[in-house]
């Protein structure tokens, strides 16, 4: 049988991102194709300007497509804005006291499922937390087991209908299939994360162009997600309005001379740029930038930490800490200020057991993009052995693969 093929696209507010990849015989992912396009059209998640936002995600999936010689059909596809909600649910149903099977489980998680939501909005993820059998917490898989209720607990992910029918149309008009759309948090989760700071407890945290997606994770399970309207261009934008210069002047800078901590620039660090509207050269002290720089990243972690206070979590039953992904989460100094600001540990994730084209792609930045890959090969391990019509299997629950995965997802 060949080597299944899976594609991730990440449409962001500062860049989309297309990967054609194969899944290995030993589980790693071969990268065949990378298209990497500036966003249009996008601003936090959300499509602003659908002609543009079309434009730009077919370029990125024809170049994805020119690299890897293949024909690209269906992707999984990435999610953010601040449109997504979260909730918490219960499914429970009776078991007459015989052996609970597969279809006991299916049948509670879409009791589960069945939770109240607006006609505005759609269900992006039903995630199992944990099962419960006459009272006994803590099950993995109940399946084969004796019992009268099982009882099934799930964190379920929604968003606006509206928002996400016009990214399936923007995707759709390049002749590609919306297979599933995927949180940020979650795709970079799958990329970043180790077995043991998924058990211990951790918080994945993605900062991006347009917001700050974050996931907590505990026992190998999602407890909570949430996405916070700030990122890297309110970044970018406090730095052009403070040194008055272009926005994207700001954003070349804060790349290349930007920093969190004021206390490690020397105060009489300067640089020269063009002055607003001149061709004459201005000096930007770059103390002063990272003052400004260091103001708005306080901000943002501190949103995240109240954050985590609003899920009823324990910050000291997170010894793993956080993890930093994203674009932004790379600019120096952040994960130091962020220990200062959360009081836990922190560091900073990129994608790895990557092989092929990958040059650019081993990057925080890119940890939602390389996500979205190990999420379909997730998918991949847990469906049947089937073939479709196109050739590709169908996505199915086996729940004796399921076993040997964490569990953590229920598209």
């Amino acid at each position: 049988m060949a080597a299944p093929i899976v594609v991730g696209v990440d449409i962001g507010t500062t860049k989309i991102c297309t990967i054609v990849a194969r899944v290995e015989n030993d589980g790693r992912v071969r990268v065949l194709g990378v298209g990497i396009e500036p966003s249009q059209g996008v601003r936090k998640g959300t499509v602003v300007d659908i002609n543009a936002a079309t434009r730009a995600i077919g370029h990125s999936i024809d170049k994805a497509e020119r690299s890897s010689g293949l024909e690209i059909t269906s992707a999984l596809v990435s999610l953010a804005g601040s449109h997504i909600s979260s909730q918490n649910n219960r499914g429970a149903v009776g078991i007459a006291g015989r052996v609970i099977t597969h279809a006991d489980v299916a049948r509670a998680i879409e009791v589960a499922r069945a939770v109240p939501v607006p006609h505005n909005r759609e269900v992006i993820h039903v995630i199992q937390r944990n099962f419960n059998v006459d009272g006994q917490e803590g099950i993995a898989i109940p399946v084969g087991m004796h019992g009268y209720r099982l009882e099934v607990e799930t964190h379920i992910i929604s968003a606006a209908a509206s928002t996400v029918d016009n990214l399936r149309q923007c995707v759709a008009q390049s002749g590609v299939g919306v297979s599933q759309f995927v949180l940020n948090p979650l795709a970079s989760a799958e990329a970043v994360l180790t077995p043991t700071e998924r058990e211990m407890g951790v918080v994945i945290c993605d900062i991006g162009g347009g917001t700050t997606d974050v996931a907590i994770l505990v026992e190998g399970e999602v407890w909570h997600t949430m996405v916070i309207s700030v990122g890297g261009n309110h970044i970018t934008s406090d730095i052009a309005h403070g040194l008055r210069i272009p926005f994207s002047q700001a954003e070349d800078i804060k790349i290349r001379y930007g920093h969190c901590l004021p206390d490690e620039i020397d105060p009489g660090d300067t640089f020269a740029v063009k002055s607003f509207g001149s061709e004459e050269q201005i000096e930007i002290n770059r103390h002063q930038m990272a003052e400004i720089i260091e103001a708005r990243v306080e901000e943002i972690f501190s949103l995240v930490q109240q954050g985590i206070k609003r899920s009823t979590f324990d910050e000291s039953l997170l010894p793993a800490g956080l993890v930093l992904t994203g674009g932004s989460g790379a600019l120096r100094g952040m994960p130091q200020l962020a220990e200062r600001v959360l009081n836990m540990p922190v560091r900073l994730g990129k994608p790895d057991k990557l092989t092929g084209m990958v040059d650019k792609l081993q990057s925080p930045a890119f940890a939602t993009s390389v996500g979205l890959l190990r999420w379909a090969v997730l998918m991949n391990e847990v469906t049947p052995r089937q073939e479709s019509d196109n050739g590709h299997s169908p996505i199915g629950l086996d729940w004796e693969k399921i076993k040997n995965v964490a569990r953590r997802f229920l598209p």
